[in-house]
């Protein structure tokens, strides 16, 4: 008997030093420039502002996050500039907000075609300098949707930056 508790001891300390051993970890990003990029001293990355999410029934989804989960949910906002319709989910640290086209044209519009029960469209993050963010950006070659800044929907300055430069993610940047 203790003979086959040391063999079994000795076996599950041979397995738990396996499992233990580091993983090799791969992640393939389809990014035009090198990781090791920083951004400059003259402007700095936030919070995050908020998660976008494409929904094909904004009063559907409203109802979810309100009456199910419990959350702070505000009415529906048209912006017609941007072509949707949003509806701001408070979640106390962040924000979520739940987008639906306004038109065939709108960016939404397309998203939703694809992806027909919606998701993720969408991740902001707040800098402290837009502007040097976005000239500094240029420079490193990191492509925006837009060749200038544009008022976002919570009435402050934003740009969407490529998401094939971003690790396959839109990322919005917002000034704080």
């Amino acid at each position: 008997m203790a003979r086959a508790l040391k063999a079994a001891a000795a076996n599950s300390v041979g397995l738990f030093s396996r499992l233990q051993a580091p993983v090799r970890t791969v992640r393939a990003f389809s990014m035009s420039q090198p990781l090791d990029q920083v951004a400059g001293p003259v402007w700095n990355l936030g919070r995050l502002n908020h998660v976008a999410i494409a929904v094909p029934d904004l009063e559907k989804a409203a109802a979810f996050y309100k009456n199910v989960l419990g959350a702070q949910v505000s009415e529906a906002v048209p912006l017609p500039e941007h072509g949707v319709s949003v509806i701001f989910v408070n979640l106390g640290n962040t924000k979520m907000e739940l987008l639906h086209p306004l038109g065939s044209e709108s960016p939404i519009a397309g998203f939703l075609q694809k992806n027909k029960a919606g998701g993720m469209h969408h991740i902001c993050i707040e800098v402290d300098n837009i502007n040097a963010a976005v000239m500094d950006l240029k420079k490193k070659k990191i492509r925006s949707l837009s060749e200038e800044v544009k008022i976002g929907a919570h009435g402050k300055p934003v740009i969407f930056l490529h998401p094939k430069d971003c690790g396959g993610v839109l990322v919005e940047l917002e000034q704080a």
